[in-house]
């Protein structure tokens, strides 16, 4: 008996052993439920909501830009990627033919992608605007199509097309709807046209795609901000249009026109050509010094435009008064270098405003010797060359401009420079300094935008930011009136009623060892009406083959787009206004 008693003993502790363990197992899985279900609760309960909501950012429209009148040059409008998830499509055939005419796109090209069952999803077209988009829209419902899907993105447009290409920039677009500025206004102006992006919450599937349960956030983008220019949409286009035919006339290579307002520094007008539609265009490839503006960024040898300058200087520091004279030998030797009038003559006694009239390059060294190089250069940065303007747009240069002290000036320099040889200045520079003597003697500061709205109201307004002055008021007139009469009889820039200031200029251009022996760069910058400048124009042909002069191939586009300025702005004859007052 004794002996069977053994087998019950062990079975009864194996199943105290199998109890216990259990237990244990129990207690251990009971803690770690109360751990996660109860201690855990609320991180878990955070971790399973990022998992299951979904955070769609919702794209901000990029700000207008609208010229002075309200008329739009750039604004952000929506377009369409047309895509498809394949698995879902039934009959690749029919739905192709049916949405070919409409992408206009070829049916075989369709049939191939809608029959990629591999693919979870194919683009058919990246680019539908919103009419193609509604027509997709209809074929879809009409077919029960889900497999049809339509994604809205943002597009850049320039209505104007290739209208002031240089001075607006361009914005480039993904397919993310992230976006780049790069030039002109787009740039310049980018935190205030770019908005701010929203976005929408929701819950999620397992493929993250978004489900109809559960609450939503929406936070609404805030679009980008209004820019509103100086720049007027009519007189862009004839200036515009007043290049092209000038550089077609005079076979010149490429060209540059600026209006500026001279009391305010207000930019009616900006143009250069070559121009380029910054409007995408699949496949389209544009040279990238075409991006650069001209106006702004390109340093030129002025030529005998910069006489004013020199003439404004010696006038305002008394080195010669409006009615002296000088006696034109013909060559003037500067440390050393010699310097010769245009057509190599001496001229004998020349007054002050004849000087300015033939455009004397003996007569300019004079004076700049005359007032020395401490003088002449103290006037040149007076009138802002060698720095920066300050207008509002990128990549400004300040030109090049040698003075003494630095390691590459000459004494020659001083000769030269007098009639704007040897100096590199920008478009913007030249005609700003000329704006000077047509206010008053007050450098004023351009800019291009006038004021920033945001729904309507007013966020910032720019006030004309006059510089520093020059020359006096008295100089200033004194050497209009000069400039005035030196342009007289010049049949070409005659324009009946209207009395004009302004200089003629035809620069060398500068090559390795010297000068280029023939291309030239023709010039022209005049205000009127000259006792009361409403407008300042600057016309720039480089390398024109007709006629290497500024007189011939600057001063009738000069003049063409003055006769319409004086109508379009409302403009009286002089003797008119005179009797007005």
């Amino acid at each position: 008996m004794a002996e069977s008693e053994w087998p019950a003993r062990g079975s009864k502790t194996r199943l105290m052993i199998l109890w216990l363990g259990t237990a244990v197992a129990v207690l251990i899985l009971t803690g770690r439920l109360f751990y996660w279900q109860v201690m855990r609760h609320n991180d878990l309960r955070e971790i399973g909501q990022r998992w299951q909501l979904v955070d769609i950012p919702i794209p901000a429209l990029r700000g207008t830009i609208k010229d002075r009148h309200g008329f739009v040059l750039a604004l952000d409008e929506y377009e369409f990627e047309v895509f498809a998830t394949p698995r879902d499509v039934r009959d690749p055939d029919g739905l192709a033919a049916e949405l070919a005419p409409v992408l206009d796109t070829d049916q075989g090209t369709l049939v191939t992608l809608l029959s990629q069952t591999s693919e979870p999803s194919v683009s058919l077209v990246w680019d539908a605007p919103l009419q193609v988009a509604r027509e997709v829209e209809t074929i879809r419902d009409q077919w029960n199509a889900g497999a049809i899907g339509i994604s809205p993105a943002r597009k850049r447009v320039y209505p104007e097309k290739e209208m002031a290409c240089h001075l607006l920039g361009f914005v480039t677009y993904d397919h993310e709807g992230d976006y780049d500025a790069f030039y002109g206004v787009e740039e310049f102006y980018s935190e205030e046209l770019r908005g701010l992006e929203g976005s929408w919450g929701g819950a999620s599937d397992a493929l993250n795609l978004s489900i109809s349960i559960g609450s939503r956030n929406v936070l609404l983008p805030q679009d980008g901000r209004e820019v509103i220019l100086t720049v007027d949409r009519t007189i862009q286009g004839l200036v515009e249009d007043e290049l092209r035919r000038g550089l077609s006339e005079y076979g010149a290579e490429k060209g540059t026109i600026i209006v500026m307002a001279p009391q305010t520094g207000a930019i009616l007008a900006m143009a250069s050509y070559p121009c380029y539609d910054p409007n995408p265009h699949l496949g389209q490839e544009i040279p990238k010094e075409l991006f650069i503006n001209p106006a702004v960024s390109d340093a030129y040898e002025p030529g005998s435009v910069f006489k004013v300058v020199t003439m404004a200087a010696a006038l305002d520091s008394g080195t010669v008064g409006r009615y002296g004279t000088y006696y034109d030998q013909g060559q003037i030797f500067v440390g050393g270098h010699l310097i010769v009038n245009w057509d190599r003559n001496a001229w004998g006694t020349i007054s002050m405003t004849d000087l300015l009239k033939y455009s004397l390059n003996v007569g300019a060294a004079t004076l700049s010797t005359s007032l020395g190089a401490e003088g002449f250069y103290d006037y040149v940065e007076r009138f802002g060359f060698g720095q920066m303007t300050g207008i509002d747009l990128p990549y400004e240069s300040k030109g090049i401009m040698r003075v003494p002290g630095d390691g590459d000036w000459r004494e020659g320099d001083l000769g030269t420079n007098s009639f704007g040889q040897g100096i590199a200045v920008t478009p913007i520079q030249m005609i700003t300094a000329v704006a000077a003597v047509a206010n008053d003697g007050v450098l004023p500061r351009p800019y291009v935008v006038q004021r920033i709205e945001q729904n309507g109201q007013i966020i910032k307004e720019f006030h004309p930011q006059p510089g520093r002055t020059a020359i006096s008021p008295l100089v200033a007139k004194e050497l209009t009136e000069m400039l005035v009469d030196s342009l007289a009889g010049k049949q070409n820039l005659s324009i009946p009623g209207y009395a004009i200031a302004g200089k003629t200029g035809t620069a060398q251009i500068p090559v390795a060892g010297g000068y280029h022996p023939v291309d030239t760069i023709g010039c022209f910058v005049g205000y009127a009406p000259a006792d009361d400048p409403q407008f300042i124009i600057l016309v720039k042909m480089d390398r024109p083959r007709e006629s290497p002069w500024g007189s011939v191939v600057a001063v009738p586009v000069f003049r063409r787009i003055a006769e319409k300025l004086f109508v379009y702005l409302g403009i009286p004859p002089d003797d008119v206004r005179m009797a007005s007052t």
